[in-house]
């Protein structure tokens, strides 16, 4: 999607965990809003897009500085506990605009300087794979999870035709996988997708996170309701899929290709450790 690009300056990168991220002590943003635009993301009814007033997608600002403020929240962080960062909460912290502005690897270099006690990358770009020299240094300190909502990429256009194509994210997972980094495929949402699914991950990804609008979009669904996504799913005569029954669906179909231990449901999926 074509989007404005603006360069900002925060006073500060590190955001406490709260609500649904209970579980890390911080969140972590390295750009404000996402020109992915996908159809269903929550953080169209959160204030950071609503006050903005333009199109979802349409803008993205880049925080400068963003490196240097983080290493130093990091030692601060770090005097007073534990640390654990999710990025990101509110945009992909590798959308189009990290191929140029580089705001997440320089993030990620000031946190091999300063190492989190655990950081989750949740992602749904490919991009993520030109950083794996500095995942590999995390160790098992990080663990980057990769969107890939559905098997079917007729589908995936439906829903999010500036989203990353789904063979791009296998291959991404496959590259993680065998530079040795921890890796998990979050289905979140749940779009519609075939039997064999599950089969495609196995052995690319070492769990599977699944997820859906009622118990992941902070609001217990009302949020996505207020999107309109349903009428998606019924323009393909799919509406079962965007059922909390469809769930169990999948969680049945990936427990019987992966361990049940090795396939979380919602917030257990994301949580660190």
């Amino acid at each position: 999607m074509n989007y404005e690009l603006k360069r900002t300056n925060p006073k500060s990168m590190l955001n406490k965990g709260t609500g649904f991220l209970a579980g890390y002590t911080h969140s972590l943003n390295p750009y404000t809003g996402c020109s992915f635009a996908c159809s269903y993301c929550y953080v169209r009814r959160m204030p950071v897009a609503m006050f903005r007033q333009q199109e979802w997608g349409s803008w993205v600002d880049a925080k400068g500085q963003a490196a240097e403020l983080l290493r130093r929240e990091l030692v601060r962080a770090k005097g007073k506990g534990p640390v654990t960062i999710f990025m990101s909460s509110s945009t992909d912290p590798y959308q189009p605009a990290e191929h140029k502005e580089g705001v997440t690897r320089s993030l990620l270099a000031a946190m091999r300087e300063e190492p989190p006690d655990f950081l989750l990358v949740q992602t749904r770009s490919p991009l993520v794979t030109r950083d794996i020299d500095l995942l590999q240094a995390l160790g098992s300190r990080v663990r980057v999870s990769m969107t890939i909502e559905t098997d079917l990429e007729a589908i995936r256009k439906h829903f999010t035709p500036y989203a990353p194509p789904i063979g791009g994210r296998l291959k991404a997972l496959r590259l993680l996988k065998e530079a040795g980094i921890p890796t998990q495929a979050t289905i979140a949402p749940l779009l519609p997708s075939s039997e064999s699914f599950p089969q495609l991950l196995r052995g690319i990804a070492d769990r599977i996170c699944i997820d859906n609008y009622e118990l992941g979009d902070g609001s217990g669904g009302k949020r996505t309701r207020s999107l309109g996504i349903a009428a998606l799913y019924e323009e393909l005569g799919m509406q079962q899929w965007y059922e909390s029954s469809a769930c169990k669906l999948l969680y049945d179909r990936f427990t019987d290709v992966f361990p049940a231990d090795k396939v979380l449901i919602s917030q257990e999926g994301f949580a660190p450790g």
